[in-house]
């Protein structure tokens, strides 16, 4: 019998040491879910980490980011903020984050520009930037601000019926103008007739397809902003080159006249044959069009034709399909492929142009490595067509390029791509019947089954 008691005794005490134990292990594991977190983000686009774009720019950041969130006392916005901030901390521990509240340093607040409740100032080295949303867009474009060492000035040349880069009409590149803004470029408007100079600081000229002639005193101030080394976007439209025909001559180029014809559009449900599509295959292998993988359109684009063995060196960036060709007839009716006298694609659309040249510099000399694109096609970042698949991005990606910053990658938006279940009907349905009618009858006839094996007990 005392055998019995002292089995019992320790079965019982083995049950309170293994019960402590648990406890002790709940508890252990709580406090080091305080200390470490494991995370995983199983949604399509990735929305709740950070994207390969926003790593790469903060590893281009060495010295300590300090950010400071001017937010009230209000524990339910902060938390949100720390959140948001806690994706890039993990991503790089040199970032810290402090919170100030705007009634409490009012005259703090109306020196910064604080506008916003929770807005964020980025300081980094001797740079300062604000976002005001909590977006990765906004957040990662402002970290590229802080990182450019010097202001980049991008010159719109006007007075000849260019596209406006501060536009808001369908032909105009404001929202285009809008995104570098956004990405730490500045603009402005030359008009070379008041102007009669190119600005030195001007780190791209920008020609988006001149509607009247341009004078030759014009042209000459372009040539000697390129004999300087200057970098240059050219957008032409199909017709007449509108007084830059010595600009062509220098850089090497000639626009064939017509538009070319891509009926191609149609399978993504464009009935316009004038739009020119261009997917990854007909990329060129070039440094601005690396690892991009987007569609791109091209209404009403002409095509382009380089000179081999001149002082650029020539690379292709856009080419149009070889079901393509360059239609030299009235664009009326039906079109057709006239043998003998339309061209037959692929069709260069777009050439980079690049050269290094020698500039004094005191006693010594510096090399300047001149980039210059021209694009037979200025519609495709006009407002109308910028929102279509990659064209935001193949531009903005050019404007890193001419810069010389082509590193300073592009953060995509994300979008939230599962927050919708679609299903087939057949599916649906049975998934209709499962919930509805055999799931409820399976519950109901267990619980009979059940009770009425209790009651033969």
């Amino acid at each position: 019998m005392k055998l019995k008691i002292s089995e019992r005794a320790l079965h019982r005490l083995n049950s309170w040491i293994m019960g402590a134990l648990i406890v002790a292990l709940a508890g252990l594991l709580a406090w080091l879910s305080t200390r470490y977190t494991v995370e995983a983000d199983w949604t399509t686009a990735g929305r709740h980490s950070l994207s390969q774009a926003s790593l790469k720019v903060l590893e281009r950041m060495p010295e300590p980011l300090a950010i400071t969130a001017y937010a009230r006392e209000d524990p339910e916005l902060r938390a949100l903020v720390r959140k948001f901030v806690s994706r890039y901390q993990r991503a790089r521990p040199g970032i810290t984050l402090a919170f100030v509240n705007p009634d409490a340093a009012p005259d703090e607040v109306r020196n910064l520009g604080v506008s916003v409740h929770g807005e964020l100032v980025l300081r980094y080295r001797d740079r300062i930037e604000h976002v005001r949303r909590d977006s990765e867009e906004e957040f990662s474009n402002a970290l590229q601000r802080l990182l450019r060492t010097s202001e980049r000035w991008l010159a719109f040349l006007e007075g000849h019926g260019e596209r406006s880069a501060l536009g808001q009409n369908g032909p105009d590149l404001g929202q285009w103008a809008d995104q570098l803004k956004s990405r730490g470029f500045r603009f402005n408007a030359l008009n070379l007739g008041e102007t009669r100079a190119i600005p030195d600081n001007t780190s791209i000229l920008v020609i988006a397809g001149p509607q009247g002639m341009v004078l030759p005193g014009e042209v000459e101030l372009m040539l000697e902003y390129l004999d300087g080394g200057g970098n240059l976007l050219w957008l032409t439209d199909p017709g007449p080159l509108q007084g830059l025909d010595a600009l062509a001559a220098r850089l090497g180029v000639q626009f064939p006249a017509g538009t070319i014809i891509d009926f191609a559009g149609q399978l993504l449900g464009l009935n316009d044959p004038t739009v020119t599509l261009i997917t990854t295959s007909l990329y060129g292998a070039h440094p601005a069009l690396r690892d991009f993988a987007l569609t791109s359109l091209y209404p009403s684009a002409g095509a382009i034709t380089a000179q081999a063995g001149g002082e650029y060196k020539t690379q292709t960036l856009l080419s149009s399909g070889k079901h393509t060709w360059l239609e030299t007839g009235p664009l009326q009716g039906e079109v057709g492929l006239d043998e003998g006298q339309d061209l037959k694609g692929p069709l260069t659309v777009g050439v980079a142009l690049t050269r290094d040249i020698e500039r004094p510099e005191g006693e010594n000399a510096r090399t300047i490595h001149q980039r210059i694109a021209v694009i037979a096609d200025g519609d495709f970042l006009s407002n109308t067509f910028i929102a279509n698949t990659g064209n935001l991005e193949l531009g903005l990606r050019l404007v890193n390029w001419l810069s010389h910053d082509e590193d300073m990658i592009t953060i995509p938006a994300r979008t939230a791509g599962d927050t919708q279940l679609e299903m087939e009907n057949i599916t649906l349905g049975l998934f209709g019947i499962f919930f509805l009618v055999i799931l409820p009858i399976t519950l109901f006839l267990t619980g009979v089954s059940t009770w009425w094996r209790r009651r033969r007990l």
